[in-house]
């Protein structure tokens, strides 16, 4: 059960809450990730794929939502997989973990700094494919919530043909491959591959290729966004910032294909919502965190989808 050193504190707001909010990672002899918030009677939230409460506002909750939970973990919980944490308590003072630039190369090179005690995470052997489509995720929202994005997919000419599917490797690894279709310009159809098989190989490639990659939106759309409770933290320095024309960004991207190396994130800290190290091929094609929170349970309703690895 490999856990943090020491003590790792962060500070910032929350993307979408706007709060300003303190966390501190601490360790752990509890197998697994659990959330403590500090600022409400006792609680323990676990980081686990079945208390994820909400996936809705572009992000991954969880907890209750009428109770202690916590929002936005996707980012953190790749920054600990990589680093391969699977036991910590998480004390926060809000709902939300800090956005800080709006990637993962912050929390990771903090949580590495700091030192991970010696150890091997938990495995997750994906043994027969498994798939959601975003006709299956649109299904979980309600009627009115539906129709609108049904009505918006009609007026935009964008397809509902989005999948995230998991099945079996060959290779000992977590292979995923993402791919992004969106009718801005600066972004259209991307594509990226990355594996983690858990060698220093891996998380270099990860450090140097993708932490850095941060979220995005159009900047027209945060003022909606902000009168819908989402994205009340968002400012040039911790999201990418696509113009009206959806033709440039408005500040510098580390990469022309930034946009999909972040899914890639998302994807990674979600699946670690299993609990452990998922090996297994994960293709996300106009994926999403509903999608990825759904196939793990598809994966997990049938226990002949999986074995189980204890380290």
């Amino acid at each position: 059960m490999p856990t943090v050193k020491k003590q790792i504190k962060f500070s910032g707001v929350g993307i979408h809450s706007g709060l300003p909010v303190s966390m501190v990672i601490k360790p752990s002899k509890e197998n697994g990730i659990f959330f403590h918030r500090t600022d409400m009677p006792k609680n323990k939230i676990l980081a686990l794929f079945d208390n994820v409460g909400d996936t809705k506002m572009r992000n991954t909750t969880v907890g209750k939502l009428d109770g202690a939970h916590v929002k936005t973990i996707e980012h953190l919980m790749a920054a600990l997989f990589i680093a391969g944490v699977d036991s910590a308590i998480i004390d926060i003072d809000g709902p939300e973990t800090p956005i800080l630039d709006g990637s993962a190369i912050e929390f990771y090179n903090a949580i590495a700094d700091g030192g991970v005690t010696t150890g091997k995470l938990k495995k997750v052997i994906v043994r027969r494919p498994v798939i959601v489509t975003s006709r299956e995720a649109l299904r979980q929202v309600s009627f009115i919530t539906r129709m609108k994005i049904y009505i918006m997919n009609l007026l935009s000419g964008r397809k509902l043909d989005g999948f995230v599917k998991l099945s079996p490797s060959d290779n000992n690894c977590l292979d995923i491959c993402a791919t992004l279709v969106y009718k801005e310009k600066i972004i259209g159809e991307q594509s990226f591959s990355y594996s983690f098989d858990g060698s220093a190989k891996s998380v270099k490639d990860f450090v140097k290729n993708i932490a850095r990659a941060r979220t995005f939106g159009k900047y027209s759309e945060w003022e909606y966004l902000k009168a819908h409770g989402m994205a009340r933290g968002a400012n040039e320095n911790n999201i990418i910032a696509l113009n009206d024309a959806g033709d440039a960004t408005l500040n510098k991207v580390f990469w022309p294909d930034e946009f999909v190396r972040h899914k890639i994130i998302d994807a990674i800290g979600d699946m670690f919502t299993s609990g452990g190290f998922v090996v297994g091929n994960l293709e996300s094609y106009k994926g999403s965190h509903a999608m990825n929170n759904m196939v793990l349970k598809k994966l997990f309703s049938n226990p002949n989808n999986y074995d189980i690895i204890d380290a």
